[in-house]
């Protein structure tokens, strides 16, 4: 059975934010408010994790997962950077974007796209979810909770917890929540690559 946390959006309670940390660092799946959509996370690199997630998601090995980062310094540990990309980084965040860029060293082989070696970063602008990352002191590994067979993520955390309260150990509220998902950004080939387009503007990227 899931535990549910209603947290403040701007300012949200410590004690809370401390209760969920240490639930993502002993495995714990949460599903928590982004800037965009809700989605479902928790301590990177955790297989049964992502064997949790896969499962609930309907989606396969190729699925890009998203890290969720700090800062610009934190995604440029686990992902190559060059000087264009990072000032495109630098321009849109943090925001509802979702950039698809080469994995470094620094990532467990089994969060990565298993042929490209790739993944999605982002530095989300939600309170509760810098809180939380700021609490784990290192990035979560993340996916919008879009169930099989719907059209839009989830937004409700009231019908989160029915729909997946037996697959979840963790549901954060805190107040509403957008339903759009982030807009995807491909910076592999080093020209930016529509792959979505969710609540974020093309504009910066010139498509």
């Amino acid at each position: 059975m899931a535990q549910f946390f209603t947290l403040h959006a701007e300012q949200p309670q410590a004690r809370l934010i401390k209760q969920a940390a240490q639930i993502m660092r002993e495995g714990g799946l949460v599903a928590f408010p982004t800037d965009s959509a809700y989605a479902l996370g928790g301590h990177t690199g955790d297989s049964p994790l992502l064997t949790r997630i896969r499962r609930i998601r309907a989606v396969d090995e190729r699925h890009h997962f998203t890290l969720l980062c700090r800062d610009l310094s934190e995604i440029a540990t686990y992902a190559r950077v060059d000087n264009s990309q990072y000032r495109l980084l630098k321009a849109t965040t943090p925001g509802p974007y979702t950039f698809i860029l080469e994995g470094t060293k620094e990532l467990p082989r089994r969060v990565l796209h298993p042929k490209r070696k790739s993944i999605g970063l982002r530095i989300p602008d939600h309170p509760v979810v810098s809180a939380l990352l700021e609490e784990l002191g290192e990035p979560l590994l993340s996916s919008t909770l879009l169930l099989p067979g719907d059209e839009f993520p989830l937004t409700d955390p009231d019908e989160i917890r029915d729909r997946l309260e037996k697959e979840v150990d963790l549901v954060i509220e805190a107040g509403p929540c957008r339903g759009e998902a982030t807009t995807v950004i491909d910076l592999t080939s080093g020209i930016p690559v529509l792959v979505r387009e969710g609540r974020g503007s093309l504009a910066p990227f010139g498509l």
